[in-house]
């Protein structure tokens, strides 16, 4: 290699070594449900509904950006830091909810990978949710996530379908650009609804958890100290936590907006405006895919599902074992971490038995984004507290511009949550 490309491979290299917990967390946000979800607005709004995605962004980086600096900062999980700074009521109903809505957020998602599976296969339905119920407990539990992570994200790539559509059919860019760019909204159930789905997909609480306790094995792994302790060492961390996060936040949604430009100048264009089965959401995927556009579809679905099932069912694993002081971490050996890899199983096997109940998956992946919109308030509420707590952070606290993002946020969340309580 010739000294000019080195010289040009070097910032390459340099920035893949930065992207990681936010990559991941980033891509594992267009899970199941988030496909599922902006299919759903795409299909039932057109293009009315898109600049959620841009209004959103800033919102959900800096959200992320804060739990990041809470684990880096503490060298504690979110849920740790709960448990040791305020009452013991608030953390047991934070755990609380937290769980149930990613047991329902797991269980649809796990419902919809099988759903996809067996469109392109056939066979039991139900013995696909069982089988990948299994196949993710058994990864997270013997095999490295940072492994099977970047095997698995090679899967994602199919979503870039999505984009290829927005490319290839007619779309009228006036009226797409229109509602990019300009925000609409008309005060009814319908649409409140799918505001508190679409931020509640984007922002949702179990990627707080995630991150921070990402960042809290990332610095294990390195043997090194908690930034309050050394902060002279804080600038250079802080600075790749905001790369690797709004990098990260951003792919996850510019595919999320290329999917609802997508469905809604396919499905929309032709009346589809309601998604039951996952054969009418592949039906986006038509004009690129043809023949394959099913196959291309389960492939995408699969892929992020097993990308997002273990950091649904490890973020409240994190959390139930931080709650109780027990040993976590994706690092750990099952002998060594018993009750966090038992969380997980039984988290996973909860959520499977869910579609055993009948319970449809493609209405579970939208109405698990609501659940996580309702939830996300509050929490991220109590990640500000902490993050502008001296007595937790030292020195490093938020600054004011990232306080002020941040409680903007909380703000958002809590009137789109109050708006589909009302109507």
């Amino acid at each position: 290699m010739s000294q000019t490309a080195e010289a040009l491979a070097l910032p390459q290299r340099s920035l893949l070594r930065t992207l990681g917990p936010g990559l991941i967390t980033g891509a594992a946000d267009d899970d199941p449900s988030g496909i599922g979800t902006y299919s759903q607005v795409g299909a039932q709004f057109g293009y009315q509904l898109c600049w959620t995605m841009l209004f959103s962004y800033p919102l959900m980086a800096v959200t992320q950006e804060i739990s990041a600096q809470i684990g880096r900062v503490t060298g504690v999980g979110i849920a740790r830091n709960m448990r040791r700074h305020y009452p013991p009521w608030v953390l047991q109903v934070v755990v609380a909810l937290l769980l149930i809505v990613n047991t329902v957020n797991l269980g649809a998602d796990v419902g919809a990978m099988a759903q996809a599976t067996q469109l392109i296969t056939g066979g039991p339905l139900l013995v696909f949710t069982l089988g990948f119920g299994i196949i993710s407990i058994v990864l997270e539990t013997f095999l490295s996530y940072d492994r099977y992570a970047s095997v698995l994200k090679w899967l994602t790539l199919s979503l870039f379908t999505y984009v290829a559509v927005v490319f290839v059919v007619r779309i009228p860019w006036s009226a797409a650009l229109h509602g990019v760019l300009i925000p609409h909204f008309s005060f009814d159930a319908d649409h409140a609804k799918a505001l508190v789905a679409l931020l509640g997909t984007t922002i949702s609480p179990y990627l707080f958890f995630w991150q921070a306790s990402q960042e809290v094995e990332e610095r294990t792994r390195r043997a090194a100290k908690p930034l309050y302790v050394v902060p002279s060492k804080a600038k250079p961390e802080l600075e790749r936590i905001r790369l690797d996060t709004w990098v990260g936040m951003g792919f996850s949604n510019l595919i999320a907006l290329f999917i609802v430009l997508a469905t809604a100048a396919t499905l929309h264009a032709q009346g589809i405006t309601k998604i039951d089965t996952s054969a009418q959401a592949a039906q986006a995927l038509l004009s690129v895919a043809g023949q394959f556009a099913e196959t291309l579809f389960a492939v995408g679905i699969v892929g992020t599902g097993l990308l997002a099932v273990p950091v649904l069912a490890g973020s409240g694993a994190y959390a139930v074992c931080e709650a109780f002081g027990w040993r976590e971490g994706l690092d750990c050996r099952l002998h060594d971490a018993r009750a966090f890899y038992a969380t997980i199983a039984v988290a996973t096997l909860l959520g499977v038995t869910l579609n055993f109940t009948g319970i449809d998956p493609i209405k579970a992946l939208y109405w698990s984004a609501v659940l996580n919109g309702l939830l996300a308030a509050p929490l991220m509420a109590a990640m500000l507290l902490i993050a502008s707590n001296a007595r937790i952070m030292g020195k490093l606290t938020l600054s004011a511009p990232m306080r002020a993002l941040g409680w903007l946020a909380t703000a958002v969340m809590a009137a789109a949550s109050a708006a589909f309580l009302v109507l």
